[in-house]
């Protein structure tokens, strides 16, 4: 979807603003966008210029061994959190899957929170220095989602530093420790204005920023809500008992593209139904592996946010017993992060939260927010080992160290065994059932008897896999646990030395997650650049086709595949779909009420010049011009007003609207009705993304529709080098009342959310760059005095 920007670049030497490609047109902010700045790409700097995957691993471990020497943890213990972080399953897993933005906002996370803590401990000049540059990164990736998880944690822990340094009466480091973090986080917010005041813009007009009308089926009624609807933000949810696969990675049988294998017990109930062993198995290829809240057919999911169980069995031993400022923060937190996860299976918590937490109402996908758990267990985990085998308070034998590990190590056998046991009551407790047994059993019982004997047994089977599966993890949970109490034994009986049960830690660890990770990311990933190419971008017969057509601007309708989810058609063609997470909100609303009919009306104001189809008899695609297409611009014979939203979506259904127009009365002051001239004429004379130049002539006055989408916030129209007064037309276009005579009409996409962006952004590269050497040379020449005194 961004190559449409890549090639506009190519040619002009910047990033368009508007993207024609995708979704019949909209702005190119959250595809592709550049602004000026004169920092390098500290991304690629520190990550080593590695390639791709391995760069999002390594600049994870780099970032989270910051915010350890931040913490002023043990090197080692650095770096078994470090790896810890970084091949946390989740990560693999949207790599996997393309989501990059996601995958770099998460790398930076422990970077921002690094700067915060030094400022907390007092490092003010490396504080200073490192919370900038971990803002600006953090936000410059474009990711609100994670920016705004990554929010909670850092309120959770700034509010429990707060009520510390308020007992101390602290108040001068509350002074300097806000000052500088607040000052330091705005300057590397300003460093991203460009992209956040566009994409604040954006918001408003898109499924994110609310609805004014609500479509269920044929019904379209009034609607004012400003975010998401609760029901489809809430999808994507994980089940309570699901929570439990941050340990238990294959609990609930991995990600919805795995299927059971010969080994079922569908394949033992079936044979014993009398079906053939082979049938059997053909059955129970075809059945789902995973069970968890996301099995419906309309939602899935890629895999389990497994964080590694030694990982996850130190955090809770740390939640026990360690005293830390951070215990607490990062506790509540992590709790919020798991209900928030359970989304519309604790409905009423999320609701409340839907409805009064700032701007949470513009995020989907509830189980995203273990990404929270993903940076606070870790955390908690490298502040466990620190504690248990680095306690400030040891003697240099270190044998104060194991006296207060004696006393904590009841603590330790209780915390341990309270999880053990809350998984053992589950594998008891829990009925194994999953939302997709209901469909099982309509689909393969009897349609003329009502008999479902064979679903019966399948689903009967499918429970017994799945108390299997869950009863597997939960024993490979108590070898772990062993595991890590027999290191611990070892080092208190003086067996092994710290640096040993860390070391130990960290190899058992990495290779438990990458053998985890290597199921969701692994060779089948990897393809040459040629490969790639000619596998997924190379041009189709029908591609060559269309890209015969010179015409400057039309359409395509690829209705071959889903066609709101697919972006290859964005690639060669101006696509009547795409792939998006936020829609506008009026193409959204068109594409439920009329596209996914297929209306042909809708097509042909869009400009649907060609139409890609799935021949039913060879099952390849074909194409099918379509010749009512209405081009890029025409003149109607009158102009239709409406009172609102909904009468206007409904109207188009049932109007020819190559004669008539229809228009909101709320902009009926800018419609003046056309009077009809046989000889008049409007053409499209130049195409650019965000430029259209027209020519119009007529004895009469008239009114011209251009088959482009309605974006109020920086599309200007100009007649003759006037600025004119346009409308929003037929639900999603753009009409504009054209005087007599011979006319030069432009339309030209000049949004001042860019133009003021860019600018605050150039000025705060600046100020980045100055905050962040300054920080670091006052910080080598504080420690470097320091060093003398110290000597001396």
């Amino acid at each position: 979807m961004a190559q449409n920007a890549f090639e506009y670049k190519a040619k002009h030497g910047h990033y368009p603003l508007w993207n024609p490609n995708l979704f019949s047109g909209m702005p190119n902010y959250q595809v592709a966008l550049q602004g000026k700045s004169i920092l390098p790409d500290f991304t690629t700097i520190l990550s080593l210029w590695l390639p791709k995957p391995m760069n999002f691993f390594f600049l994870a471990c780099i970032c989270f061994y910051i915010l350890c020497v931040a913490l002023r943890l043990n090197p080692v213990i650095g770096i078994f959190g470090s790896l810890a972080y970084a091949f946390s399953t989740y990560n693999a897993i949207i790599i996997g899957v393309g989501h990059e933005s996601k995958m770099l906002a998460i790398d930076f996370m422990p970077l921002l929170l690094a700067g915060m803590m030094f400022t907390f401990n007092k490092r003010y000049w490396l504080g200073l220095a490192v919370t900038t540059l971990g803002a600006y990164q953090e936000i410059a990736v474009n990711h609100p989602q994670i920016n705004f998880y990554f929010l909670l944690v850092a309120a959770s822990i700034t509010i429990a530093y707060l009520v510390n340094w308020i007992i101390n009466r602290d108040w001068k480091h509350i002074l300097l420790a806000a000052g500088i973090t607040i000052g330091a986080a705005l300057v590397g917010v300003a460093g991203s204005a460009v992209t956040l005041m566009t994409s604040y813009e954006y918001t408003k007009a898109t499924m994110r920023g609310g609805k004014t009308i609500s479509i269920e089926g044929d019904s379209v009624k009034q609607a004012a809500t400003s975010g998401l609807d609760t029901s489809y933000a809430l999808r994507w949810s994980l089940s309570k008992a699901e929570t439990a696969v941050a340990l238990m990675p294959e609990a609930f049988g991995g990600s919805s593209s795995k299927t059971l294998d010969e080994n079922s017990h569908v394949v033992e109930k079936l044979t014993d139904k009398g079906v053939p062993e082979g049938s059997a198995m053909q059955a129970a290829s075809g059945l789902p592996k995973y069970w968890g809240g996301m099995s419906d057919p309309s939602e899935t999911t890629a895999g389990p946010p497994y964080l590694g169980v030694l990982v996850c069995l130190l955090a809770v031993i740390g939640f026990v017993i360690v005293r830390h400022p951070l215990r607490w923060a990062l506790l509540a937190v992590t709790a919020l992060a798991i209900l928030m996860s359970w989304g519309k299976y604790l409905p009423g918590f999320n609701t409340f939260l839907f409805t009064h937490l700032p701007i949470y109402n513009k995020f989907r996908a509830p189980s995203m927010t273990m990404v929270i758990a993903e940076l606070t267990v870790p955390i908690m985990a490298a502040l466990t080992l620190q504690y248990i085998l680095y306690r400030e308070k040891s003697l240099p034998t270190g044998q104060a160290g194991k006296e207060l590990l004696k006393a904590d190590f009841k603590k330790i056998l209780y915390a341990l065994g309270g999880v053990l046991a809350l998984l053992a009551i589950m594998y008891v407790m829990l009925d194994y059932n999953a939302a997709i047994d209901q469909r099982i059993l309509a689909a393969y019982a009897d349609p003329k008897t009502g008999n479902n004997d064979i679903a019966r047994a399948i689903i009967s089977g499918m429970k017994a896999d799945r108390k299997a599966m869950f009863g597997g993890q939960v024993l490979r949970t108590f070898a772990f646990a062993a595991v890590l109490l027999g290191l611990l034994y070892l080092y208190l009986k003086n067996m092994v030395k710290p640096i040993i049960v860390v070391i130990a830690l960290t190899l058992i660890t990495v290779i438990d997650l990458l053998l985890v990770d290597k199921e969701y990311l692994n060779a089948d990933n990897f393809v040459s650049p040629d490969e790639l190419m000619s596998q997924n971008f190379t041009p189709t017969v029908t591609d060559q086709q269309i890209l015969q057509d010179k015409d400057p601007d039309f359409r395509v309708f690829n209705s071959s595949g889903d066609w709101t989810q697919e972006s290859r058609t964005s690639y060669f063609h101006k696509s009547i779909g795409g792939y998006h997470p936020a829609k506008l909100r009026i193409y959204q609303d068109i594409i439920e009420k009329w596209l996914f009919a297929g209306n042909q009306n809708v097509l042909n104001v869009l400009n649907t010049k060609y139409l890609i189809l799935t021949n039913p008899q060879t099952n390849q695609q074909q194409l099918q011009p379509n010749p009512y297409a209405y081009g890029a611009c025409w003149l109607v014979k009158s102009v239709r007003i409406v009172e609102g939203p909904v009468q206007e979506i409904q109207a188009i259904g049932n109007t020819n609207l190559r004669d008539t127009a229809i228009v909101q009365k709320t902009f009926s002051h800018a419609v003046i009705q056309p009077q009809w001239d046989s000889t008049a004429s409007i053409k499209l004379r130049k195409f650019d993304n965000d430029t259209m130049d027209y020519s119009f002539s007529s004895s009469k006055p008239q009114f011209a529709l251009f088959s482009e989408i309605y974006y109020p916030y920086g599309w200007n129209a100009y007649i003759d080098g006037k600025k004119a007064e346009y409308c929003k037309t037929d639900y999603v276009l753009r009409g504009l009342s054209l005087p007599s005579g011979q006319h030069a009409v432009r339309f030209v996409f000049e949004p001042s959310s860019y133009k003021k962006g860019a600018n605050i952004a150039y000025t705060a590269s600046f100020l980045i760059a100055i905050l962040l050497l300054g920080g670091l040379f006052m910080e080598w020449r504080t420690r470097s005095r320091v060093n003398k005194s110290s000597s001396h």
